[in-house]
């Protein structure tokens, strides 16, 4: 059963409820780009290679987007504020752990801590939101600032990690997050209100080991493919268990009385297609953030906090443009801003696959802000058409679909594009050192300490530049390869956000007729469309 409505928080109650949600999720954005601009320093003082790096990325994202769902539900049912607390406190956890690690395998362990602590709170912000806001307007307004606040936490994420890592060492990009997550649950026990609706709920433990285990296993195959070889028995039966995996997801979910993963909501084509255009947004795009890191710091030179600065232009422009978005959606719907953001988003992957080993900032620079103005396009749209599609009771689930789907993208693009980037690199690595004169077996064991062993890669490569330039431009080639298909990506991404969320309507018609829509959506059994469209 629900629980009982308490009183509607004062106007000041709820701005202050909204800086100490925007405060948390800063925190979590934040991480995602700190984390990006240390990846160099933590290869060369761990000795990862680029697997090892690729899991540091997507441990924390894999945790994130597996869990989300079930979170969500957990919160619904057992209080939303209860849950973020208990959120922000592993995440707090997960980033001592981090911090105090000496070896890649406790990183990445505290990564995945990190990512669990996240995907219990960052749904209860938005559904917070949703509950504390009950006027459209002011919610629409809270959802924009939300969304700045996401843009603005991934702009000050490398600035602020730059000179971190330069003066304090890499694990001080982790430490910073434990303040912070005292602060948020000392704020949000003194503010934020306690609500729950238990009406139709339900634990669905087997939905979740299900999905756990399917996109874990096709995550583990696609970054272990290029270390082990795409033939190799391990790599391709786990691609066929993830499958099976999945498909069994699918399948419980389908009969499920209380599923974690509400099918019905996909009737809807406009709800259906913002998850699908976040989705190949993070795909194309999230990875670009990790190899922009690497290229700059380990290829081009630059140091930590010169990477940083030049990587921040481009988040800054995030956080200036999510609010026009809003007010865009607002007033058009959001199938437009999310496929110009898209288009913009496909240019600007394009752009970088002009620029190599002897780039300078002058050249590429203005490709930056648009990488800004493509991402600030698209997300206020799909969180503000995703809300809208569903009642304020489903507001949990649906809040924790989009986000799942973004970060699986980013699993995916970090998984995909770093596989492409790492077996371009392999093959033209070797080419280069047999151009070079260098032996088969010294050849073999200098593309694996490259591309996914346990040591720097520049440390067994000899006195001579001309082996250092070998991998650079291997990377390079790499890199642009994982480039372009992730334009594609984000080019199809675009086509289905015309597709399917192009006339919809804005969002204020939308929740007025989404409270009965989505509810049809979970109950009707015909296939037939849950909202008009």
């Amino acid at each position: 059963m629900s629980a009982p409505p308490s009183p509607a928080p004062s106007a000041m109650r709820r701005r202050l409820i909204l800086l100490t949600l925007c405060v948390s999720l800063f925190m979590a954005m934040l991480d995602n780009t700190v984390v990006n601009t240390a990846l160099p320093t933590i290869e060369q003082k761990l000795g990862a290679g680029i697997s090892d790096l690729q899991w540091i990325v997507d441990g924390y994202s894999l945790a994130l987007s597996a869990l989300m769902l079930t979170a969500s539900t957990v919160g619904d049912m057992f209080g939303r504020r209860r849950a973020f607390l208990a959120g922000l406190a592993l995440f707090a956890v997960g980033s001592a752990v981090c911090a105090l690690s000496r070896d890649v395998g406790p990183l990445i362990t505290g990564r995945v801590l990190q990512g669990a602590g996240a995907a219990a709170f960052m749904p209860g912000t938005l559904s917070i939101i949703r509950q504390v806001y009950t006027d459209e307007r002011e919610r629409s307004t809270a959802i924009g600032i939300w969304a700045g606040v996401s843009g603005l936490g991934l702009g000050l994420g490398p600035l602020v990690g730059g000179p971190l890592v330069d003066h304090f060492g890499w694990p001080s990009v982790f430490w910073i997050n434990v303040p912070v997550g005292v602060a948020g649950l000392i704020a949000g026990l003194l503010l934020i209100p306690e609500s729950r609706d238990r009406a139709g709920r339900g634990l669905d433990l087997t939905g979740q080991l299900l999905a756990v285990a399917g996109i874990g296993a096709g995550v583990y195959a696609t970054i272990e493919g290029p270390v082990r070889g795409w033939s190799d028995p391990v790599v391709r039966w786990t691609y066929v268990g993830a499958g099976v995996v999945l498909l069994l997801f699918v399948l419980v979910e389908r009969r499920s009385r209380t599923p974690m993963l509400d099918l019905g909501f996909f009737r809807d084509r406009i709800f259906a297609g913002s998850v699908l255009a976040g989705l190949f947004l993070y795909l194309g795009m999230f990875s670009v953030l990790y190899f922009l890191s690497l290229w700059l710091q380990v290829v081009l030179g630059w140091s930590p906090t010169g990477a940083g600065l030049v990587i921040m232009p481009a988040m800054v422009v995030v956080a200036c443009v999510t609010p026009l978005a809003g007010w865009l959606t607002g007033r058009i719907g959001g199938g437009w801003p999310m496929a110009a953001g898209l288009l913009c988003s496909a240019f600007a992957l394009y752009g970088l696959t002009w620029y190599g080993t002897g780039a300078s900032y002058r050249h590429f620079w203005w490709l930056l802000p648009v990488i800004g103005v493509g991402m600030g396009l698209t997300i206020t749209p799909i969180t503000a058409t995703v809300l809208d599609r569903v009642p304020a009771a489903r507001a949990g689930m649906a809040s924790a679909v989009s986000n799942t789907a973004r970060e699986l993208g980013g699993v995916l693009g970090v998984a995909v594009l770093g596989s492409v980037l790492s077996s371009t690199m392999a093959d033209r690595l070797r080419e280069r050192l047999a151009a070079a004169g260098v032996p088969g077996p010294e050849r073999d064991r200098l593309v694996a300490a490259t591309t996914g062993g346990t040591g720097r890669p520049q440390a067994g490569l000899g006195a001579g530049t001309r082996l250092s330039q070998a991998v650079n431009g291997a990377f390079v080639d790499g890199l642009h390869l994982a480039e372009l298909s992730g334009c594609a990506i984000l080019l199809a991404g675009a086509l289905l956000a015309v597709a399917l969320v192009r006339g919809g309507r804005g969002p204020a018609e939308a929740s007025r007729g989404g409270e009965s829509g989505a509810a049809d959506a979970s109950d009707d059994t015909d296939g037939r469309t849950a909202v008009a469209t």
